[in-house]
C-alpha cells in the first residue's frame, strides 16, 4: 500500500514539469519571432531620386525664289508645284547657237534651326532635250546674264538633264524671325549645232537639303 501511495505524486510532478518546459519553449519561440520582426521593421528605410529630360525637335524647310525676294516652298516636281524658271529669252523657240539665262535662289526658311548641305540633282527629263547643254553658277547677288560670274557648280557644256556627282552647296540657318541667307543661282542653257527642229522637253532640277 505504501508503494501505491508514493507513485502518484511523482507522476504529477513529471507531467507538470513537462508542461512548464513546453510553455517556456513556446514563450521563447514567440520572443524570437517578435525579435526578428522588430529587426526587419527598424531596417526598412527608404529614399528615392528622380531625373527627367524634356525633348523637342527642331524645324527644317528649304524654299526657293524666282525673283530673289519672294520665297515659297516647291516640294515636288509635279506641274504647278515646281518653280518654273524664267529664262531671259524665249526658251520655247530656240535655234542653234542661242544662249538663255534664268536666275533662281534658295534658302532655309525662318523656322529652320539647322544649317544644311544641299545636293543638286536632275530628275528624269520629259520629252526631248537633245542638243542642249548648260552651266550652273552661284553668284554673290541675284541676277543672271552673259556677264554673271561666281562659283561654278556645274561646268559649261554639261548635257541638260544631267548633274555631275557630288554637286552641292552650303546653306546657313537664320535666327528667328529671320530666314537664312539665300544662295543665288544662274542657269545658262546653250543650244548646240545639233539641236533638232520641233523638239519639246522639260528638265526639272532638284535641290535636296540635308540638315547638318
Amino acid at each position: 500500500m505504501t508503494q501505491l501511495t508514493n507513485t502518484q505524486p511523482h507522476t504529477d510532478d513529471t507531467r507538470n514539469g513537462r508542461t512548464r518546459r513546453r510553455r517556456l519553449k513556446a514563450m521563447l519561440a514567440g520572443g524570437l519571432v517578435l525579435g526578428v520582426g522588430a529587426a526587419i521593421t527598424l531596417a526598412a528605410w527608404n529614399d528615392s531620386e528622380f531625373a527627367q529630360g524634356t525633348f523637342a525637335s527642331g524645324a527644317f524647310n528649304l524654299e526657293g525664289s524666282l525673283d530673289g525676294t519672294a520665297f515659297s516652298a516647291h516640294p515636288t516636281a509635279a506641274a504647278g508645284s515646281a518653280a518654273d524658271l524664267d529664262f531671259t529669252l524665249d526658251a520655247a523657240n530656240l535655234s542653234p547657237g542661242d544662249v538663255v539665262f534664268a536666275p533662281f535662289a534658295i534658302r532655309l526658311d525662318d523656322t529652320t534651326t539647322y544649317d544644311a548641305t544641299t545636293a543638286i540633282t536632275a530628275t528624269t527629263s520629259a520629252g526631248a532635250v537633245v542638243g542642249l547643254t548648260y552651266s550652273l553658277t552661284q553668284p554673290t547677288a541675284f541676277g543672271c546674264d552673259g556677264t554673271t560670274t561666281g562659283t561654278s557648280l556645274v561646268a559649261a557644256g554639261t548635257a541638260v538633264g544631267t548633274v555631275p556627282a557630288d554637286t552641292t552647296l552650303d546653306l546657313t540657318a537664320g535666327t528667328s524671325p529671320d530666314a537664312g541667307d539665300p544662295a543665288y543661282l544662274c542657269f545658262t542653257v546653250t543650244a548646240g549645232p545639233t539641236l533638232p527642229q520641233s523638239q519639246t522637253g522639260t528638265v526639272t532640277w532638284q535641290f535636296q537639303a540635308v540638315s547638318e
